[in-house]
């Protein structure tokens, strides 16, 4: 038996990266999964390759009414939710002195509000011994230059799992943190360069960057029943990046 059998999932930013490499090992392991992201010429692309198991909406997480419409078709076509990966988010290098109201707001308003929203909508769905997966960043623990608002934002989620594991008492509903290192996506790639991610890749214990499919083997783990005594906490997967 595959250790996501029957169980229904979404995966926010699913169109690309860790969100599509997610998507391909959580279909795998036998679950549906719904894909939501902005882009529809990259949801079109994800879907031919996950084949019938999958299912994908278009919209942004800062955009409360396409929550709605998300969460809406779900209930509709499943009933009900196991899986929630909130992995949608932004970035760009901008260093103090530059940062402008509209550069944070853009970043807070998808890494952090759209978080939120995105897991609050959700539960009226998530079934007893669901699981709630947040992205997070090395980023989140480690100084990084021309990044603090990234930085920021994925601080804010390292500790909004810490206190929704709090409010969660009772409901059967996990909540953790998946904080990737230096992984080769297609937003990595354009904020800070695939060259870059290389080069520091190189940098961490293990010797070279991470694969997208790497971090969708630690999802796939937090979805399932094998981190059930796991709540509140941040699983890394940074090549040790961030851990020496």
């Amino acid at each position: 038996m595959k250790r996501l059998d029957g169980k229904t999932a979404i995966i926010t930013g699913g169109g690309t990266g860790i969100g599509l490499a997610s998507a391909q090992r959580f279909v795998a392991e036998g679950a549906f999964v719904y894909l939501f992201g902005r882009r529809q010429e990259k949801l079109d692309a994800a879907l031919a390759t996950l084949g019938g198991n999958a299912r994908a909406v278009a919209g942004s997480v800062a955009d409360n009414d396409d929550l709605d419409r998300l969460f809406a078709t779900v209930k509709a076509e499943r009933g009900g939710l196991d899986i929630l990966f909130a992995n949608a988010g932004t970035g760009a290098l901008v260093p103090l002195g530059e940062i402008t109201p509209d550069h944070y707001q853009a970043t807070f308003d998808v890494n952090v509000k759209g978080t939120i929203f995105t897991v609050q909508k959700a539960l009226p769905l998530m079934r007893r011994d669901g699981s709630i997966i947040l992205t997070g960043s090395t980023t989140g623990v480690m100084g990084t230059p021309a990044f603090s608002i990234y930085s920021a934002s994925k601080a804010a989620v390292r500790n909004l799992a810490r206190s929704w594991a709090q409010d969660l008492r009772g409901t059967g509903v996990r909540v953790n943190v998946l904080s990737p290192g230096p992984t080769l996506t297609e937003l990595a790639a354009e904020v800070v360069g695939r060259d870059a991610m290389i080069e520091m890749g190189a940098t961490t214990p293990i010797g070279h960057v991470g694969e997208p499919s790497e971090v969708a083997a630690a999802a796939a783990f937090l979805g399932s029943a094998d981190s059930s005594f796991m709540t509140g906490s941040e699983l890394f997967t940074d090549g040790g990046l961030a851990q020496i």
